[in-house]
């Protein structure tokens, strides 16, 4: 979810504006999600390299992310929506994380769309995480190091109960990955557009997905040839 600085920059208004405008998006966005007939959407909200970022922005992002979950979680979970949050929460001040851990609470039976969201993530950590738990298993005894393949470091990753991403959007112009689920996006389709995250609708997410149905996936494999399982 890109460009909200350069939205509010734009405005001449403090980047902090941008993200308010930027929470209203994913708003629009969550709710286009679960017309199209959407099974989960994961959203980049705050990365592990977002950190770097001036300390006054920080502070302001987070108390905003606190103040959006605290006034919108009532809403998702009558929506029937599933909330889930993945990264490294240790970083977090303790209302925040109270409060994640509340959301996720509170939803965790729901059916509906499974929201998750990303914050102080990043796919290399993801990757190293799996990785030390498996070395770890293998240092117990629970597991061989011959056995490790790619399920079983898929199975360590966040996200594992569910199958690849099949769409990747990008707002903002900008075409790079930027440390979001490196492993998870390897056959995934990418989108990139230059709409500002803040400019971003349901006929935005309409057009990416129109754009993703065109596509043919061959997974590696060559066109018109089925796959075997």
């Amino acid at each position: 979810m890109d460009g909200n600085g350069r939205w509010a920059q734009r405005r001449g208004q403090a980047r902090t504006a941008g993200h308010e405008a930027g929470s209203e998006a994913l708003k629009r966005t969550i709710r286009a999600a679960m017309e199209s007939g959407v099974s989960a959407l994961t959203v980049y909200a705050f990365s592990s390299e977002n950190w770097r970022r001036p300390q006054s922005e920080v502070r302001q992002l987070l108390e905003l992310f606190l103040k959006a979950l605290n006034r919108e979680i009532r809403e998702l979970d009558e929506n029937n929506v599933k909330l889930v949050f993945i990264g490294n929460r240790k970083a977090f001040s303790r209302p925040l994380r109270e409060g994640m851990a509340r959301a996720e609470r509170r939803t965790a039976d729901n059916s509906g769309l499974l929201l998750n969201v990303a914050v102080s993530y990043g796919g290399q950590a993801d990757i190293v995480a799996a990785a030390q738990s498996l070395a770890r298993q293998v240092e117990q005894g629970s597991l061989r190091a011959e056995d490790i393949d790619l399920h079983k470091l898929s199975d360590a990753l966040s996200l594992a109960q569910l199958p690849p991403p099949d769409l990747f959007i990008r707002t903002g112009g900008e075409k790079r990955l930027s440390n979001f689920l490196l492993w998870q996006l390897a056959y995934t389709e990418l989108y990139f557009t230059d709409v500002l995250w803040p400019d971003f609708d349901a006929g935005h997410f309409e057009a990416a997905l129109k754009d993703f149905a065109a596509r043919e996936r061959r997974f590696g494999g060559l066109a018109g040839v089925e796959q075997s399982a």
